[in-house]
């Protein structure tokens, strides 16, 4: 039985990854086809790898579990002080290809031909406004071309282009994977409304954030409602914030309390499509 996995963009959200990869190995499974965009691509590449989901914990943990560890990781990894971040004077523009070298695990390869699983990563081209999937080639600047989160991190350029991240154009990736398996699973990681917040009038910042947040929203509901994932999960991150990296410990248990949900599904799943390979459907 082949398995595919598409892992959505979402931020420091898609931290909440990382125990339904952990719920899988509990299973045994192992998928055939990974795919992945914005943050689904970072964690994704790790599990491509041969990171086990108790691993990708481990890491996460030590590299984002507190402000003074991430400030670690980014300048053990080459860069001095903040002006190496900065993109050509402009503020609050960040160099993504340094901050995902700097959360790689140590010795991660370079090149796609490398990797344990098939890996697809999507990224967004500026220029011809339309999502672009990397599957071979340098494998470091496609990650970070698949952060590149708009007016925070630098435009990656590759290939004589320019790009964006994933989640502009292909927050939850279900294409690349349904068609390359036997059993499709995908896991949003795109925030909720909450109903408890007091209704007020949102500031403009606000207002920019919601607003690219329902529109992902959308994207992701209108890919489901197309490719029909044999288990689709909608991870519970609502109260953590897409910045909140140093909150790692608190998004990975938040996000646990549903693997034990998640296990049956998946063992649902499995049952449907053995039967169907038995009754050589």
């Amino acid at each position: 039985m082949r398995i595919g996995v598409a892992l959505g963009s979402g931020a420091a959200r898609g931290l909440a990854h990382i125990p339904y990869i952990e719920a899988m190995d509990d299973l045994g499974l192992k998928p055939a086809v990974i795919a992945g965009s914005s943050i689904g691509a970072l964690i994704g590449a790790g599990w491509a790898n041969g990171m086990t989901g108790a691993e990708l914990r481990e890491h996460a943990y030590g590299v984002l579990g507190s402000l003074q560890l991430i400030a670690a990781a980014l300048w053990n990894r080459g860069m001095p002080s903040l002006t190496k971040l900065l993109a050509n004077g402009i503020s609050m523009q960040v160099d993504g290809e340094g901050i995902a070298n700097a959360f790689l695990p140590e010795g991660f390869p370079d090149d796609f031909a490398a990797l344990e699983i098939p890996f697809h990563v999507v990224s967004t081209d500026f220029y011809a406004w339309k999502e672009v999937i990397f599957e071979t080639g340098p494998l470091r600047q496609a990650i970070a071309a698949s952060m590149a989160i708009p007016s925070l991190f630098r435009p990656v350029s590759l290939g004589g282009s320019y790009f964006i991240d994933g989640g502009v154009t292909n927050p939850l990736p279900l294409a690349q994977i349904v068609g390359r398996c036997d059993l499709a699973i995908g896991i949003d990681v795109q925030r909720s409304p909450d109903p408890t917040l007091a209704v007020k009038e949102p500031s403009p910042f606000d207002s920019a954030i919601v607003a690219t947040e329902i529109m992902s929203q959308r994207i992701v509901d209108a890919t489901v409602a197309r490719y029909h994932p044999d288990v689709f999960v909608h991870a519970d991150v609502g109260p953590f914030g897409g910045s909140e990296f140093w909150r790692v410990r608190e998004i990975v248990e938040h996000a646990s309390k549903d693997k034990d949900r998640f296990k049956k599904a998946l063992d649902g799943a499995v049952a449907i499509v053995q039967l169907r390979e038995r009754r050589g459907q």
